[in-house]
């Protein structure tokens, strides 16, 4: 795994009805060095989830019982799941398929057949900038109704507080840190999701859609600037 510091132990749950994709995604991760959980049921990943707190889930969304749709939605509206990061695992290659898990809150996807280098490394990844949402610096950042709290890791419009994934966090911190200045798709791919820069920029479309609707009457502080990308606009802003 070229490029990549060794994992320091955080539990990964590895969710899959299909026995021998499990052992392959549980070995290399726990090569890797993660700790390893598996369940092979929505309702199994779910008392997992909540019983374990791992720090991501791998998930497949063709499950028995529960889609892996349900268990992505129930996991962001718990209130200590909705953390967890999310990879999505998937057969389907449609775009509506990957569209819709991106807008129930999944952090990243990847579709099958999978290199399991390509799945470590894209772990690595989601968990890299959920560490870095948390420890950014100190300061609260100030744009309009807008709060963002670098160091609580908490967003408030207007004084009440928004309950953001962790990917959502980074892409607005990465925003609002850079208000003013248009991002283009392909940079925030590289800085929020540490993806090469020619990959799913429709990954940067949705989670914009959801935080604008998150935001309220901050939403329309995030501006679409066409043929180019993203900017927070910075009229009255300030930072504390």
């Amino acid at each position: 795994m070229t490029g990549t510091a060794p994992a320091s132990g955080e539990r990964v749950l590895v969710v899959d009805d299909e026995a021998d994709i499990v052992a392959l995604v549980a070995y290399h991760l726990a090569k890797s060095g993660y700790r390893v959980s598996t369940a092979a049921s929505g309702a199994d990943a779910l008392d997992a989830a909540r019983r374990e707190r791992p720090a991501l889930v791998v998930l497949d969304l063709m499950l028995p019982g529960l889609s892996g749709y349900d268990v992505l939605e129930q996991l962001r509206a718990g209130e200590g799941t909705r953390d967890i990061a999310v990879l999505m695992l998937t057969a389907r290659r449609d775009e509506q398929d990957r569209i819709r898990g991106l807008s129930l809150g999944a952090d990243d996807y990847l579709t099958k057949p999978f290199s399991p280098q390509e799945l470590v490394l894209r772990v690595a990844a989601i968990l890299r900038r959920v560490g870095a949402g948390a420890t950014n610096a100190t300061d609260t950042l100030v744009v309009g109704p807008l709060e963002i709290d670098t160091a609580a890791h908490v967003v408030r419009v207007s004084g009440l507080p928004v309950e953001l994934t962790p990917t959502e966090f980074k892409l607005l911190l990465t925003l609002a840190e850079r208000r003013g200045r248009v991002q283009a798709r392909a940079h925030l791919l590289q800085t929020v999701w540490d993806a090469a820069p020619d990959i799913q920029t429709r990954t940067v479309d949705m989670h914009v859609q959801r935080l604008r609707a998150k935001l309220g009457i901050a939403g329309d502080l995030v501006e679409t600037v066409r043929g180019f990308g993203y900017r927070l606009r910075a009229p009255q802003s300030r930072v504390t």
